[in-house]
């Protein structure tokens, strides 16, 4: 196996990955997920005040997932970072920077592990599990999807055989293609354009679900061959002291395999953006995004 230093240390290209579209997913016991991602912002001049918020390091557990190790580097040697776990437990920095005049990088790179040898669920409790049942401006039920869940839920009984249903209709009313929306587009009107990305069918199956009676949250993460971050759903099923969560894929037509890490989950896409923030100049600046992430090791039952 890999070391883990050479993991965190050695140059991104110089790691050596597991070829992902040979794995039998259903047959693994254990993975190893190595991941470097990289963040820049071009401004045109100085910029003053800025405050830039991450959302890309997981917790150290969560469900069948640990974090290794991680790493978080930023370009401005002036950055002030701090670190919070925030209500939803997920793990958030926040970078202050008095002053920059060129280009910024976020450079992150970390180490996950997962043992599915025994299946451990995502628990909820009563009281967290009711805030995730509440609309949210980005998953508010129009017409269209209230009619969705009554129509699904007359036909599917319990929870999780709903919630799958439900995935496997928006999955049916959708079709993956950019330029249709934004992050900030609602799922009732994402629905009528039936066009979308990952959030997309995440807040359309979000708002169904919740109409429907399930509790459920938005998830972000990553997904093996994924170029950016990925976004899928968690149903709160009820189980004895509280609920668990079940993860679906809407926009892949499944749930969840081995080859998913979760980083944060909240109400919708606005709780966990990898990535947001503020500054002050009298222009904007452009931003990019790149990542290359797999496997490292891998063993199965």
């Amino acid at each position: 196996m890999t070391s883990m230093h050479h993991l965190m240390t050695s140059a991104a290209s110089q790691i050596a990955l597991i070829d992902h579209h040979e794995v039998a997913w259903s047959e693994v016991r254990e993975t190893r997920y190595w991941m470097h991602q990289r963040f820049e912002y071009h401004y045109p001049g100085a910029i003053r005040d800025l405050r830039q918020r991450l959302v890309v390091i997981p917790p150290e557990r969560y469900g069948d997932q640990r974090l290794c190790a991680y790493d978080l580097k930023i370009s401005a040697p002036d950055a002030v970072t701090s670190a919070i776990t925030d209500t939803f437990g997920n793990r958030v920095f926040t970078v202050a920077i008095p002053e920059l005049a060129g280009d910024l990088a976020f450079e992150m790179r970390l180490v996950v592990e997962r043992d599915v040898s025994a299946v451990v669920w995502p628990r909820v409790t009563d009281g967290d599990a009711a805030r995730y049942l509440a609309p949210t401006p980005l998953t508010v039920a129009d017409a269209r999807i209230v009619d969705a869940a009554r129509h699904l839920a007359r036909r599917h009984a319990g929870a999780e055989e709903l919630a799958d249903a439900i995935s496997t209709w928006v999955y049916g009313a959708m079709r993956y293609g950019y330029g249709a929306t934004t992050v900030s587009t609602p799922a009732a009107e994402a629905l009528a354009v039936g066009k979308g990305l990952c959030q997309d069918y995440a807040h359309i199956m979000l708002a169904i679900c919740r109409a429907a009676g399930i509790p459920a949250r938005y998830v972000s993460g990553h997904m093996l061959g994924e170029g950016g971050s990925h976004a899928w759903v968690e149903a709160l099923v009820t189980t004895a002291g509280g609920y668990r969560a079940v993860a679906f894929d809407p926009t892949n037509h499944r749930r969840i395999t081995p080859a998913y890490i979760t980083v944060a989950t909240g109400r919708d896409y606005s709780d966990v953006s990898p990535t947001s923030g503020s500054y002050r100049a009298p222009y904007q600046g452009q931003f990019s995004a790149s990542k290359r992430a797999g496997l490292t090791h891998l063993a199965y039952r």
